[in-house]
């Protein structure tokens, strides 16, 4: 039964997905930015409560922007969750852009690509996001650069925190976890790291006992005159303090 269960949300998630891409083609060239930002953040929702996955979101998320969200980088989840609990533009690696559905699905919702081999690449896209901010925009990385296990921390790389530092933007930590709501424990089914592939992964999240994802926004900080590779420490501190 449990499988047959997880059979069904993995086809209506299947569905959900068609129908975004779908909006994204038909209805978005037609919508302003902020029409577009609402029907994402609506569809993100939805594709969480298909999946059997609840939402806690604690503290407070930014209003509006400019700001630069940093995140611990756990699942394939952690984007739709942060999108579900509120709208941001994410950087993202540029094979994402290729992918079958889901590269429309990333574009669609405003993701900056970028080649992570590429130092030159890596600079581009630190003054393409300081533009974005200065125009307002609220924007998302993950400063570990790869998922780690829901447990510790890897060290946050700097350099996409210095587009905050240019722009003159805050930065806001974000704390991301999975929870059994039954036990209020740590949920590790939702990782994907090491020898875990996608597939196996979004298995075994569907047919764990019922999940939370926990959102928790700390305060916004200024970068107050600090260099980018001690403010990604502090904020990495500040991650993990979030965490608890």
């Amino acid at each position: 039964m449990k499988s047959l269960a997880a059979g069904w949300k993995l086809l209506r998630a299947l569905w959900h997905a068609v129908a975004g891409w779908l909006t994204i083609v038909l209805v978005f060239p037609r919508l302003l930015p902020d029409q577009r930002n609402i029907r994402v953040q609506v569809w993100a929702r939805q594709m969480l409560a298909v999946l059997g996955i609840d939402l806690q979101t604690h503290g407070t998320p930014p209003a509006h922007g400019p700001m630069l969200l940093v995140a611990n980088h756990i699942s394939w989840l952690d984007i739709l969750v942060m999108h579900a609990a509120r709208h941001c533009r994410f950087v993202s690696k540029s094979e994402v852009r290729r992918w079958p559905l889901i590269g429309t699905l990333s574009t669609g919702a405003g993701t900056l690509y970028i080649e992570r081999e590429s130092r030159r690449d890596a600079m581009r896209v630190v003054h393409q996001m300081a533009d974005a901010l200065k125009a307002g925009d609220i924007l998302a990385v993950f400063p570990e650069g790869t998922t780690s296990d829901g447990v510790s921390l890897l060290p946050f790389h700097a350099n996409l925190i210095q587009a905050a530092i240019s722009a003159g933007a805050p930065v806001q930590p974000v704390a991301l976890s999975f929870i059994d709501v039954a036990t209020g424990q740590p949920s590790l089914a939702p990782c994907y790291i090491n020898d875990d592939t996608l597939f196996g992964s979004i298995w075994r999240t569907l047919t764990a006992p019922r999940i939370a994802a926990v959102v928790t926004y700390g305060e916004p900080q200024p970068a107050e005159g600090r260099e980018r590779r001690v403010w990604a420490a502090e904020l990495r501190a500040e991650v993990m303090r979030l965490r608890g």
